[in-house]
C-alpha cells in the first residue's frame, strides 16, 4: 500500500513534505497566462486561510460550506478548513436559491466561503433564513468590509492550527455533500476522513500515477468524483490543471495543457467522437467509408496487442495509413500525452469507446455514488469488461432477489445528516449499502446495471419496464441529446426527445436542410428521431419498445429543474412540465390506432 496521509486534515503539510517545491497547482492567471504553485506554497496559503478561519471562530466540526466554480482556491480553503477541524460542505454554483437556503440550513454552517460578490449576493437574499450562519468569505473582490479569503482578519497561532488538524481521526466526518436528488430536497451524506482514505487505497494501484501526472480538471468541484481526483493527485504529487468547465471549450483546453490524466463524464469523449465522424461525413460517402475502415483497423490491431501480439503485413499498412490519417490527430485533440481516461456518472456509449481504443486513448468506466464514497466499481488496465462497469473495487458486492446492488465496505458512508430515517432506508444493519441501482454480477465479477428502482414503469397492463437500456441506446444517436420514457399506467411506453442542436445544426450544413427555429417540427429531422427509435427499438423487449415520440423545441437544463446539479432527470418534474405534450401525443396514438382499424375493417368487408 503507497503512503497517504492519516487524514485529509494533515494533507497540504504530508504533501509539502514530500513533494517540497514540485507544481501542485496550474491556472490560467487574470492576465491569460499560466501561474504555478508548489505544494510548499500551498501549505503555506492553507496555514494562513486555516489560522484565518481559526481567528473568525471555525471550531472542530463546525460546517465551511464552499459556493465556487472549479479554481484553485476552492482547493486551497478545502484543505484549510479541514486543517482547522472543520467539515466541508460543497455547494453546486449553479443550484438555485431553494436548494442553496436548504444546504446551507440543513447543515448548518457557520461560515460560507463564496466565489464572488455575485454569489454572495445570493447568500445574501436568504441569509435572514439562516440562523447558524456567522460569516461570509469572499475568494475575490472585496470592500466595504467584506472578509476575503487571502486577508482573513487576524491570525490564530500556527501551533494551535497543527495541533487541530493533528487531532481528527479517520472516524470524525471530512464533508456532508448533498445528493442531487430527483425527488425532493437533497440529502447530506456524512463522509468521513476514513472513507476518502479508503477509496485512495482501493484505487492507487489500479489506476497508477506520480508526479509526472497533470490531471486535467474541469469537473465541478462541488462533485465527489473531483473531490477523489484532487485528493489522488495531491497525495501522488502530481499537477491539478484547472478549467471553468465549459464543455465546448475542453477539446481546445486539452490540447494546450496535455494532461496525463482526464477524468470527464461521457459526453466530452461523445462530442469528440460526433465531431470527428462528422467531419469524416463532409467529405462525402467515402470519407464516411473510409473512418469505418479506419476504426475496425484500430480495434483489430487494439485487441491483437492486448494479447501480446504486433501486426504485419496488409494489416500493419493499414494501421500506419490510419494512424497518420485519424488516430495521431485524435490523440493530439487530447493533448498527446494522455495515460489513461476515467468516466462515470452515466453510461458512455460503447461505440464511443470502440471510437477511441480504436485511436490508442484509454478510457475505462466506474461506477460509484455519494454515499459510497464515489467509487463502487471500476474498469482499470487489465480488467475491462465492455458492457459493464467494471469489479468491485475495495468492497464487498452481491445482488438482492428483486435486482438491487448492494454493498459493504469501508468507503460506505455512516449515514445521512439528522436524517435517520433516510439512513434507515439504505443502510441495513450488517452495513450493507441499498443503492437503489439494478443490476447483475457475471461469472468473473463485473458488475452491469440496468436501471433505477425508483424509475420504473409500470404500464397499465402490469408490465415492468426499466427506463435506463431505451433512453440509453436512443442517446446514441448523434441527433438526441435526452431521451426520457414515459409510459407509468399507460398503455405502452412513448419518449420525450431533446436534440444535439450542434450535431442538427452541421447535418442541416451539410444537406442543405433549412429546420427553422423548431428543428423537432421539420420532417427531416423527425426522420433523423425515428432511425434512432427504430434502432433502440430493436435492442430492447417488446413491451419496453416506443409507440411514439415528441421532439421537444428546448434541451433540459439544471436552470429550468429538468436536471440535477449532477446533470440526472428529474422525471416528475419532466412529466409535470411536459404534461400536455404527452397526453398530445397518447390522444394522437389512439387516434392513430382508432384510424388504422376502421381502414382494417373497411378493407375486411
Amino acid at each position: 500500500m503507497r503512503q497517504r496521509p492519516r487524514t485529509l486534515a494533515v494533507l497540504a503539510e504530508w504533501a509539502a513534505e514530500r513533494h517540497g517545491t514540485s507544481t501542485a497547482l496550474r491556472f490560467r492567471s487574470p492576465g491569460g497566462g499560466w501561474e504555478e504553485t508548489g505544494y510548499e506554497a500551498l501549505r503555506a496559503s492553507v496555514r494562513d486561510i486555516g489560522r484565518g478561519l481559526l481567528a473568525l471562530g471555525v471550531r472542530p466540526g463546525d460546517r465551511v460550506a464552499i459556493l465556487a466554480e472549479t479554481r484553485p482556491e476552492w482547493t486551497r480553503a478545502y484543505l484549510a478548513v479541514l486543517a482547522a477541524g472543520g467539515v466541508v460542505v460543497p455547494v453546486y454554483p449553479t443550484a438555485g436559491q431553494d436548494e442553496l437556503l436548504w444546504v446551507l440550513g440543513d447543515s448548518g454552517a457557520r461560515v460560507v466561503v463564496c466565489e464572488d460578490a455575485g454569489q454572495s449576493d445570493r447568500v445574501a437574499a436568504v441569509r435572514a433564513k439562516l440562523p447558524e450562519l456567522r460569516h461570509v468569505v469572499l475568494m475575490e473582490g472585496g470592500g466595504d468590509g467584506a472578509l476575503v479569503l487571502d486577508a482573513l482578519p487576524g491570525r490564530a497561532p500556527l501551533a494551535e492550527l497543527l495541533a487541530r488538524a493533528d487531532a481528527r481521526t479517520g472516524d470524525d466526518v471530512c464533508s456532508i455533500v448533498y445528493t442531487s436528488g430527483t425527488t425532493g430536497p437533497p440529502k447530506g451524506c456524512l463522509l468521513t476522513h476514513g472513507n476518502f482514505s479508503a477509496v485512495d487505497d482501493a484505487t492507487a494501484d489500479l489506476l497508477g500515477g506520480g508526479p509526472d501526472d497533470s490531471s486535467f480538471l474541469y469537473l465541478p468541484l462541488a462533485h465527489l468524483f473531483a473531490q477523489l481526483v484532487q485528493l489522488s493527485t495531491l497525495v501522488q504529487g502530481g499537477r491539478l490543471c484547472y478549467f471553468g468547465g465549459r464543455i465546448e471549450n475542453v477539446v481546445a483546453e486539452l490540447a494546450e495543457v496535455r494532461p496525463t490524466y482526464l477524468p470527464s463524464v461521457p459526453r466530452l469523449f461523445e462530442k469528440v467522437h460526433a465531431g470527428v465522424l462528422a467531419l469524416a461525413e463532409s467529405r462525402g460517402p467515402d470519407g464516411r467509408a473510409r473512418f469505418d475502415a479506419a476504426i475496425r483497423t484500430g480495434l483489430e490491431v487494439a485487441g491483437l496487442r492486448d494479447r501480446g501480439g504486433e501486426p504485419g503485413g496488409e494489416l500493419l499498412a493499414a494501421w500506419r495509413e490510419a494512424e497518420e490519417d485519424l488516430f495521431s490527430l485524435v490523440r493530439a485533440a487530447f493533448g498527446g500525452r494522455l495515460r489513461l481516461a476515467l468516466t462515470g456518472a452515466a453510461p458512455i456509449a460503447p461505440q464511443t469507446l470502440d471510437f477511441l481504443r480504436a485511436c490508442g486513448i484509454a478510457v475505462f468506466e466506474g461506477y460509484g455514488m455519494t454515499e459510497s464514497t464515489g467509487v463502487i466499481s471500476l474498469n482499470h488496465p487489465g480488467a475491462v469488461r465492455p458492457g459493464t462497469v467494471g469489479r468491485p473495487v475495495g468492497c464487498e458486492v452481491r445482488i438482492a432477489e428483486d435486482g438491487e446492488v448492494l454493498v459493504r465496505g469501508p468507503g460506505v458512508f455512516p449515514g445521512y445528516h439528522a436524517d435517520p430515517a433516510a439512513t434507515a432506508e439504505v443502510l441495513e444493519a450488517d452495513g450493507w449499502l441499498r443503492t437503489g441501482d439494478l443490476g447483475s454480477l457475471d461469472a468473473d465479477g463485473f458488475l452491469a446495471l440496468t436501471g433505477r428502482k425508483k424509475d420504473l414503469i409500470i404500464t397499465s397492463g402490469g408490465k415492468n419496464l426499466a427506463p435506463s437500456p431505451v433512453e440509453f441506446a436512443l442517446q446514441q444517436s448523434r441527433w438526441i441529446s435526452r431521451a426520457v420514457l414515459v409510459g407509468d399506467r399507460r398503455p405502452y411506453p412513448v419518449a420525450l426527445l431533446t436534440l444535439d442542436a450542434e450535431e442538427i445544426a452541421g447535418w442541416a450544413r451539410r444537406e442543405g436542410v433549412e429546420p427553422g427555429t423548431r428543428p423537432g417540427r421539420h420532417p427531416a429531422v423527425r426522420a433523423l428521431c425515428q432511425e434512432a427509435v427504430d434502432a433502440a427499438n430493436r435492442q430492447v423487449s417488446r413491451p419496453a419498445r416506443i409507440r411514439g415520440f415528441a421532439v421537444l423545441d428546448g434541451d433540459f437544463t439544471v436552470a429550468d429543474g429538468a436536471l440535477t446539479p449532477t446533470l440526472k432527470l428529474r422525471r416528475a418534474a419532466i412529466a409535470r412540465r411536459y404534461a400536455r405534450e404527452i397526453d398530445d401525443l397518447y390522444e394522437a396514438l389512439r387516434e392513430e390506432k382508432i384510424h388504422e382499424q376502421a381502414i382494417h375493417e373497411t378493407d375486411a368487408v
